[in-house]
């Protein structure tokens, strides 16, 4: 295992944000939505692939909070700009399951 300095993990800009639309990506190499995800006032709405259909649909993604990665630059997936990273865990299977906080709290605030 890699070890990473506490400077490292503090270049990482991590937010709670809500789902405002979720849809198909068919123009992906592998099974996406295309995400748009609203991180409150001050940074506003971002977009975001995310390989999470196995256990997800659109319709259930709709107005739930993620946690995301805000600060990598942003990623051209086929016809699509990726500008943050939503968080997830491998299960057993090898799905996606999100990260998500367990109550809901304001849209943009930092993992802290």
């Amino acid at each position: 295992m890699n070890t990473v300095t506490w400077s490292d993990f503090e270049k990482l800009d991590i937010r709670v944000g809500t789902i405002i639309d979720a849809s198909y990506f068919p123009e992906a190499k592998k099974p996406a939505y295309k995400l748009s995800i609203d991180f409150g006032g001050d940074i506003g709405i971002k977009t975001s692939s995310a390989q999470i259909t196995s256990l997800y649909t659109p319709e259930q993604l709709l107005q739930q909070q993620i946690i995301a990665v805000i600060n990598f630059p942003p990623k051209q997936i086929a016809t699509f700009k990726s500008e943050c990273l939503v968080l997830g865990i491998y299960n057993e299977n090898g799905e996606v399951v999100l990260i998500q906080p367990a109550q809901n709290v304001s849209n943009g605030l930092k993992l802290g």
